[in-house]
């Protein structure tokens, strides 16, 4: 691992904005609403509620009792985040594609994981749905990473074919 640069600087930045944001918007929620109280913005569309998810995406494990389920979720995340800095820091000079997404991915895992230590379930609040098909619920943190997720994606194929293209594929 080198030195940081600006780039890296910038994407440490926006995952620490990506953190913030996360903390604020939830600490609102909290501040402001009750446990599953539902405020319509765009009727038919998109409620904030107040809601607290003790799994992982979708309720995943949220069957599991709690000790498994903060052991397994505490620890995926900490793997995640690993891996994600690992990507981040082997690229001699990693370009936007790889460090934006990074940053969001790694703001919003540290999101959620605070929620994990501190609460033992993340707070989600932003509640789409159209008619009867609802999403679940979800939060600042869950938005950044899979936007991240998506604008890494990308970099992540292109970058496999670079390497199967190379001099020697």
């Amino acid at each position: 691992m080198g030195r940081v640069g600006s780039r890296e600087s910038l994407g440490l930045l926006l995952a620490a904005g990506v953190l913030v944001l996360d903390q604020v918007t939830k600490a609102m929620v909290v501040q402001h609403m009750s446990l599953h109280e539902s405020i319509p913005v765009i009727p038919g569309f998109f409620n904030l509620t107040y809601v607290r998810n003790t799994g992982a995406a979708f309720g995943i494990l949220s069957s599991h009792t709690p000790g498994i389920r903060s052991v397994v979720l505490v620890l995926s995340s900490l793997l995640a985040m690993g891996f994600i800095v690992w990507i981040w820091f082997r690229e001699k000079n990693p370009s936007w594609s790889l460090v934006i997404p990074m940053g969001m991915i790694l703001g919003g895992a540290l999101g959620n994981l605070l929620d994990r230590v501190r609460l033992g379930e993340v707070i989600d609040f932003l509640d789409f749905y159209w008619g009867k098909y609802h999403w679940p619920a979800f939060n600042v943190a869950d938005s950044a990473v899979s936007l991240g997720i998506l604008v890494f994606l990308p970099y992540l194929l292109l970058s496999r074919e670079d390497k199967s293209t190379g001099p020697s594929g």
